[in-house]
């Protein structure tokens, strides 16, 4: 359950704590075509080149500049994926597609001549990187999973429990929600969206809260598009998921994966919940899995100096 709020936080936390040796989001990318769009590519530090998935969907790649960490050894690719951040964005909603995310990133590879790629996904990230390394295993080298999910079943367990847990601690902004929803409001309507962006950030997505206390600074343009969000989850989908989350499902399929794989996740994530998470040890269980202890849904913001290291050894 992505709020646009939640995004924005996690942006202004990030975006800005960047060193000046590498390249700003803002200025030194470029656009490369891709099936007809223009995506913002942004190429951070030297090696193999490491693609890293953003979140929603909806979201830019500017919360992640976290990731250039991994810059020493690795060849960071950046973007905004078809209706984020600085990427074109369609004149119908109909246009976004989690089988456009998913042919886009190959269409990606292709535009910027690599032979093949490692790919990292987070959270719904993490469902396009499943697609993609099923769809053209041949073209991924390494895979990781980071806080995602594996089924549609795995989403509506977000909404349940991100739901029950509202309903539990922020009863006010719960009995208020009741209210519209008994006259028909949906989670796409404002109204709806104004009284979720009411409970915190952290409360559902951080171990510790005070990591995700915004710190302002420049805006990114379109840093999360709520509309491509709503069109793919559904109108009413941080309660009920529909649509292309609503149908997913890589359950079966993810046994057959030849690459390495690195599934991990965070022990206090009431998003990509534990108990969902742990299940991919049974649906992918040639994978090395890593429960982050004192994190929530980013690890690379609570436990960088664990997660990072973990993420060059893997890859290399």
């Amino acid at each position: 359950m992505k709020k646009i709020f939640s995004l924005l936080t996690l942006l202004f936390l990030l975006s800005f704590a960047i060193a000046q040796k590498y390249p700003s989001s803002y200025t030194d990318g470029k656009y490369v075509t891709v099936n007809g769009a223009r995506l913002w590519v942004v190429l951070v530090g030297h090696g193999d080149p490491l693609i890293i998935i953003p979140g929603g969907p909806g979201g830019s790649h500017i919360g992640y500049r976290s990731f250039d960490s991994l810059a020493k050894d690795n060849e960071i690719v950046y973007f905004d994926a078809f209706g984020r951040g600085k990427s074109d964005t369609a004149k119908d909603v109909k246009e976004y597609t989690l089988a456009r995310d998913i042919d886009d990133i190959e269409g990606l590879r292709k535009a910027l001549g690599f032979e093949k790629w490692n790919v990292l996904g987070h959270s719904y990230g993490g469902v396009v990187a499943q697609g993609y390394a099923l769809k053209y295993p041949a073209h991924v080298g390494h895979l990781i999973l980071a806080n995602t999910f594996h089924s549609y079943i795995m989403w509506q367990a977000n909404d349940d429990n991100s739901n029950h847990e509202i309903k539990m601690n922020y009863p006010e902004v719960w009995d208020s929600l009741m209210i519209i929803r008994e006259k028909g409001a949906v989670s796409s309507d404002p109204a709806h969206q104004e009284l979720y962006s009411k409970v915190p950030y952290g409360f559902l997505y951080a171990y510790n809260p005070n990591n995700f206390i915004s710190r302002g600074g420049k805006p990114y343009p379109n840093s999360f598009n709520s509309k491509l969000y709503y069109q793919m989850v559904g109108k009413d989908g941080d309660f009920i998921v529909g649509n292309d989350i609503g149908n997913f499902d890589y359950r079966k399929q993810l046994k057959n994966l030849k690459m390495p794989v690195l599934i991990y996740g965070g022990r206090y994530d009431r998003v990509a919940i534990p108990r969902m998470m742990e299940k991919f040890k049974e649906y992918c269980p040639q994978a090395k899995f890593v429960m982050f202890e004192k994190s929530g849904h980013n690890p690379q913001v609570e436990e960088p100096e664990k997660l990072f290291p973990l993420i060059e050894s893997f890859l290399h």
